[in-house]
């Protein structure tokens, strides 16, 4: 669908005149630069670049990236354009906590998170109401030692299905297998505490609690192939003391695990996050 709105997105080694350059292309096609931001990353010496542009007639986000390749080729850049406008595919993954599912059918729903959910896949029943109700296809694929090399396999053939660019775990607690986790690089987006490797298992909170913890915070970051330890998009932590209870923890963490892993999908989708090795360049909006 031809659009007006277009994100490009770029890395490439630094060198003198990129910025000028992608002005100076985005300008021949008929674009207007609303937004521009860069990082130059001093230890690899990568330049990290994002552009939202208007073009005064519609067109293809494939033609705009033809009419810019000779820029993107000329600096050897990976290089990416979007319509600004589109409402990107996204799965969520879930097992029965289900505090950030929620939240990140609210914010799309009321409008603040540009998405749609084209399916909700679970361990288990418990929030299969509650896609229903929001008209999104429910898919419970219970996990075993037997069953979970031909679970992800679903799991892959959905995404492929579906044309989801994303993968979300919503609080999904099982640990993906190498091979999904490099199969999907760069398109899964976990959550969880930030206690590790101090509270690894179950009741972590309660185990922070015990130990008289007076950070509580969360982790949202990219799955790799090593657990828990991908790149990190984003993190919140909050205060606590030893007024609070056990469950007054769990609370605190459900709030801003919820909090921390919408604003991670959010600025994935609207193409600010940037794989820069085992880091990311975030470019915050505003």
């Amino acid at each position: 669908m031809a659009s007006t709105d277009f994100i490009l997105t770029l890395t490439c080694d630094d060198q003198p005149g990129i910025v000028a350059t992608v002005a100076n292309a985005v300008t021949a096609l008929g674009g207007n630069i609303q937004d521009s931001a860069q990082f130059r990353d001093p230890e690899s010496n990568l330049f990290f670049m994002r552009v939202a542009f208007h073009t005064a007639a519609p067109a293809e986000a494939a033609a705009v990236r033809a009419r810019l390749a000779p820029a993107i080729n000329g600096y050897g850049m990976d290089a990416e354009v979007v319509d600004a406008a589109r409402r990107p595919k996204i799965i969520l993954m879930v097992s029965k906590f289900d505090h950030a599912l929620l939240h990140i059918l609210y914010q799309i729903r009321v409008g603040w998170m540009e998405a749609e959910v084209a399916a909700v896949v679970s361990n288990h029943e418990d929030s299969r109401a509650t896609a229903e109700a929001a008209g999104i296809p429910y898919y419970c694929w219970p996990v075993t030692k037997e069953t979970k090399a031909e679970q992800e396999k679903q799991v892959l053939a959905l995404v492929e299905e579906t044309g989801a660019e994303l993968v979300v775990l919503a609080r999904y607690m099982q640990v993906l297998s190498d091979k999904l986790s490099r199969a999907l690089e760069g398109r899964v987006i976990n959550i969880h505490h930030s206690f590790l490797p101090s509270f690894k298992g179950a009741k972590p909170y309660h185990q922070a609690h015990e130990r008289g913890v007076k950070l509580i915070g969360a982790t949202a970051h990219f799955v790799t192939a090593d657990l828990d330890e991908g790149p990190i998009i984003e993190q919140e932590t909050e205060r606590v003391n030893h007024a609070l209870s056990a469950e007054d923890y769990v609370a605190v963490g459900r709030d801003i695990e919820s909090r921390v892993l919408a604003r991670a999908v959010r600025l994935h989708l609207q193409r600010r996050v940037l794989l820069n090795g085992h880091k990311t360049v975030v470019f915050m909006p505003g």
